[in-house]
């Protein structure tokens, strides 16, 4: 063996036999450095009800590091914040929080966690720009403390601080409906509908326009819903008109709709505002009846047939038409009779001129009739269809009621009294 290697040998032995030391690390300075910042636009509008989510993030930096053989790594660093609780609170704002406080576990230093709160706005907010104070508590590492060379003693301490978060309140145009009066409006028509409305904002609208809209699945539906207003100034005052129709299926009584304004607003953008909900009553139905008995009319013969209607609904009509429809074994060339303006409860009688086939059975029939009538904004409308109950019959004695019998027993007459008057003539 060469002498020169008994050293190298050595080293190598000696490294085999001295167990490996490990290193440990402890940091002597470092606490969290939490910050808040909210998630999107920091802007609203008074009455939004909206999710506000919140970032917040922890910068906080661990400064000093030591590191050695007989050191315990502990396992928690100064600077994470742990088992983090965030609150927010509308404290002297006009806003109210309805979500409470969240739990977010640990924020390690340079990392982030969000919440998210549903808040809502007083309607009656002023413009502006308020602070919302995020509370946020957790405990931290405070430092390590060694005993012996495997035990290490943790000292959490607990904090609690609040985070200002900015926010602000933008001018809007709030509608509120001072007066509102309607015109015809009933079941199955049109009518109109007068508002005074205000603007209640903050905000001057221009080029603004005020409309009505559907509310949901109401039977109110505008049919002339726009009404042009140009400058609506805060405080200021407008009457505005407009032409709503009324399902057939509605029933009279009082049924939402919906008001708002569009308009340009402080930033020049076109928004709308949020719609103001306002009932309208409905009055009923307009309707028709025929109030008139059965009528008898005879085989084979033409006869006049008199049928009194009422106007049984809840508005006036005007230039009312009946008319009937003729089947066999009825046949008519005057199937039309005007009855003129009826307000409700009142009755007009037609006549209509009837033929009656010779062949038609003897019972009591429906004869099909409607009344075509104009509404308070002349609209032309057609009624339900209504049933004239007519009772057919033979004619008692109808050979001595013939008009070709009449005429020849006339023809007989006259030639009998004739005769008579020349024969007392002659006898003279």
């Amino acid at each position: 063996m060469r002498w020169q290697y008994i050293p190298v040998l050595m080293l190598l032995l000696a490294l085999l036999i001295v167990p490996g030391s490990a290193q440990g690390a402890k940091y002597l300075y470092g606490s969290p450095d939490l910050s808040a910042t909210i998630s999107g636009t920091n802007e609203f509008a008074p009455g939004a009800e909206t999710p506000l989510t919140v970032i917040i993030s922890n910068s906080g930096l661990n400064t000093h590091k030591i590191v050695g053989s007989t050191l315990i790594t502990p396992d928690d660093q100064p600077n994470t914040a742990k088992l983090v609780t965030v609150g927010l609170k509308g404290t002297d704002t006009p806003f109210t929080v309805k979500t409470d406080p969240q739990f977010l576990s640990d924020i390690m230093g340079g990392a982030a966690a969000t919440a998210t709160f549903n808040v809502k706005v007083a309607d009656s907010a002023e413009p502006g720009t308020y602070v919302l104070p995020l509370e946020v508590s957790y405990t931290y590492l405070a430092d390590a403390e060694e005993y012996g060379g495997d035990l290490l003693r943790y000292n959490y301490q607990p904090k609690t601080e609040t985070l200002p978060l900015t926010v602000q309140v933008t001018p809007d145009l709030q509608v509120e409906i001072l007066d509102m009066r309607t015109e015809s409006l009933n079941v199955g028509t049109e009518g109109y509908v007068y508002m005074t409305l205000k603007n209640v904002g903050h905000d001057t609208a221009n080029k603004a326009i005020a409309m009505v809209t559907r509310s949901g699945a109401s039977p109110l539906i505008p049919t002339d819903g726009n009404a042009y207003v140009g400058t609506f100034e805060p405080g200021e005052t407008v009457d505005v008109k407009f032409k709503v129709s009324v399902a057939d299926t509605a029933e009279p009584q009082s049924y939402p709709l919906d008001v708002a304004v569009t308009y340009e607003d402080y930033e020049g953008k076109t928004v709308t505002s949020r719609p103001a909900t306002i009932g309208l009553p409905v009055g009923g139905k307009i309707a028709f009846e025929v109030v008139s008995p059965a009528s008898t009319l005879y085989l084979g013969q033409k006869s006049i047939l008199e049928v009194e209607y009422k106007n049984s609904g809840a508005a006036t009509v005007y230039n009312a038409q009946a008319r009937i429809s003729a089947v066999d074994p009825f046949t008519s060339s005057d199937d039309t009779a005007f009855l003129g303006d009826l307000a409700p409860g009142q009755t007009a009688t037609a006549r209509f001129e009837v033929n009656v086939d010779s062949d038609g059975t003897e019972k009591e029939y429906g004869i099909d009739s409607e009344i075509r009538y104009r509404d308070d904004l002349d609209n032309s409308k057609i009624s339900d269809t209504m049933k004239v109950k007519v009772a057919l019959e033979k004619r008692q004695g109808a050979f001595f009621t013939n008009p070709v019998f009449l005429i020849a027993v006339l023809a007989v007459i006259i030639g009998a009294g004739y005769y008579i008057f020349v024969y007392r003539k002659k006898q003279r």
